[in-house]
């Protein structure tokens, strides 16, 4: 077995012991808080100690299990020369905050361990905020320094072969498990480094996940279902957050096992199940500005791999005209999302993105070929209880003059708040039978027809696209 010692032990500076308050006007809070700076104090000596006895660059040989058992023999070896007074709860907690330190994230780790976070907001060193079902919450957990968090943004980064210094003070990276890093540092971050990690779950929802947490309706997965099978191309639309990426995932569950999948992502984020899955992803510029493969040129290359589905993470530039492309030329079934508040919105979106690859095109070209392309917007929103939930579904019609002609099949009608400020509505049909519903008819998939009909209460007016 490799060893990763190097150095003889020595003694090292012992940290001070944290004074004992008084009975009289302490209270156990207090005590648990002295406690916990006591470890931490304990937890730098340690690791301080750890490196000048350890080397670092055997680690790499080392399979992560033998990697972490080395670590926690030689750290408990050093609390006990140091003789540092504290019990086995303490020095467990040290061991492993250790571990995380070389191995992991450093404090970071406490918080991906933990299933009910799905996002971790660094804000600096001293001020970390997660968000627990929709609701933000600012935690506890903190960085020694900017230096520390330096360290742990490096190490991200550096794990997918990319960098980031003051001459490349931003990047987009991915953790192991596929949760998306966003890393900023100065000079363009002002009060110190900022990460953004974005979480994954790792039980993958599912269309029945959605319709328990009350985020479609039955109604409404019939419809998808028979959507996503049929080759129908879905552009999903929705802010930052909503949940596009878990729609695109759970509308991706539908595709057949037996179809060949090309996925493209600027960070690689999907999860599809199916067996026969090619997943690309973008590569920015090297320290040369060289090098830089975009989502466009991916796009482009996977037109020669023989998809059958070509599913783009997020349309944000360019790559819009390559994608409407591929959904006119026989790469029907396509899927992606784009940022937008509204399914009109998001169609002048990709016209927007369309412009920017610098060729002009007559506004009612673009628009016919957008109507042609795109067959049916899915919005998903995230309201203000934390919830997220499909509020519109509509088809494409085609075009009236220079206006593209929308219908809205499913609307979620609001009603309001509850006592706990809870969103109150449901997600209903309008009664209009799209055209699609035949189309797919004729290619043995059914829709039964009551799945459109209204069912508004009490006469209301029915939502207008």
């Amino acid at each position: 077995m490799a060893t990763v010692f190097k150095n003889p032990i020595e003694k090292s500076p012992r940290p001070k012991r944290a004074g004992s308050a008084s009975p009289e006007t302490s209270k156990q809070a207090d005590a648990d808080s002295a406690l916990s700076k006591l470890e931490r104090e304990w937890k730098d000596v340690i690791h301080a100690k750890l490196l000048t006895v350890m080397d670092l660059s055997l680690i790499g040989n080392l399979d992560g299990a033998e990697a972490r058992k080395q670590i926690r023999e030689i750290t408990r070896k050093l609390m006990d020369d140091e003789s540092a007074p504290l019990n086995t709860e303490q020095r467990n907690r040290v061991v492993k905050r250790i571990e995380d330190e070389v191995l992991g994230l450093g404090p970071l780790e406490l918080l991906l361990h933990d299933s009910t976070i799905s996002d971790i907001l660094v804000n600096g060193c001293k001020q970390i905020y997660i968000e627990r079902a929709g609701k933000l919450e600012l935690t506890d957990v903190t960085f020694n320094d900017d230096r520390h968090l330096m360290n742990i943004i490096d190490r991200i980064v550096s794990g997918v072969g990319r960098r980031i210094d003051e001459s490349s003070p931003m990047v987009d990276a991915r953790l192991q498990d596929g949760s998306r890093v966003n890393a900023i540092i100065p000079p363009l971050a002002l009060d110190g480094p900022t990460l953004s990690i974005r979480r994954f779950t790792v039980d993958l929802l599912t269309i029945d996940n959605l319709i328990e947490l009350g985020s479609v309706t039955q109604e409404i997965a019939i419809v998808l279902n028979a959507i996503v099978k049929g080759r129908m191309n879905v552009l999903v639309s929705g802010s930052t957050g909503a949940g596009k990426t878990t729609m695109l995932n759970v509308l991706s569950g539908f595709i057949p096992n037996d179809e060949r999948i090309v996925t493209i992502e600027d960070s690689a984020e999907l999860q599809l199940q199916q067996p026969h899955v090619v997943r690309l992803e973008t590569r920015p510029p090297n320290i040369e500005n060289k090098g830089q493969v975009t989502a466009r040129d991916l796009v482009r290359n996977s037109l020669r791999m023989r998809p059958e589905r070509i599913i783009v993470g997020e349309v944000r530039g360019a790559e819009a005209l390559d994608m409407l492309q591929a959904m006119n030329t026989g790469h029907d079934g396509s899927l992606t999302t784009v940022h937008a508040n509204s399914p009109r919105d998001a169609l002048s979106r990709v016209e927007t993105m369309v412009s920017m690859t610098g060729i002009s095109f007559p506004t009612a070209t673009l628009r016919a070929q957008l109507a042609s392309a795109i067959n049916v917007v899915v919005q998903i929103e995230r309201h203000e209880d934390g919830r997220r939930r499909l509020t519109s579904i509509q088809e494409i019609d085609g075009m009236e003059g220079d206006i593209i002609t929308m219908s809205e099949l499913f609307a979620f009608e609001r009603k309001g708040l509850d006592e706990n400020g809870n969103v109150l509505g449901e997600l209903r049909a309008t009664g209009v039978i799209p055209a699609f519903h035949k189309h797919l008819k004729r290619k043995g998939i059914e829709i039964p027809v009551e799945t459109f009909e209204p069912s508004w209460l009490d006469g209301g007016e029915r939502p207008r696209a």
